[in-house]
């Protein structure tokens, strides 16, 4: 796969880490499962905040692997809401890698869509509050 420069999204990062060589899988990249695992608490957090309280991952709608990730990089996740149901949120969540330090550049590693619910105390479905004006999500 070649990589393909592009810049990091004009909105605000959701989460930014930097993996390390525990994250390694045996071909020297970063494990998938490492990258599943944080774009789902990237995508949680703007549903989260949204649903004003407990949340559970329901559906990974679609998940793409574009470039492998690298010890050292810096990963970026832009996470968006991009559907509102009764109990629902469905979140966009983008990763970009900024890599290569002598002659840095950036590149989009993974795209993905997941659906969230809101739960109650017992972990049942509840429907989300009314949308507030300012909201941040």
């Amino acid at each position: 796969m070649a990589e393909e420069p592009c810049s990091l999204p004009a909105h605000d990062v959701t989460l930014r880490l930097v993996p390390m060589p525990a994250d390694m899988n045996p071909n020297g990249d970063i494990f998938g499962g490492w990258v599943m695992a944080q774009v789902d608490v990237a995508g949680a957090i703007p549903a989260w905040r949204r649903a004003r309280g407990r949340i559970t991952t329901v559906s990974v709608n679609s998940f793409s692997f574009k470039q492998p990730i690298s010890v050292g990089d810096i990963v970026s996740f832009y996470a968006e809401i991009v559907h509102v149901g009764t109990t629902s949120i469905t979140v966009r969540v983008e990763v970009y890698a900024q890599r290569n330090h002598d002659a840095p550049i950036t590149v989009k590693v993974t795209e993905a869509e997941l659906t969230y619910v809101a739960i109650d105390g017992d972990g049942k479905k509840r429907p989300l509050p009314p949308d507030e004006p300012g909201e941040i999500e």
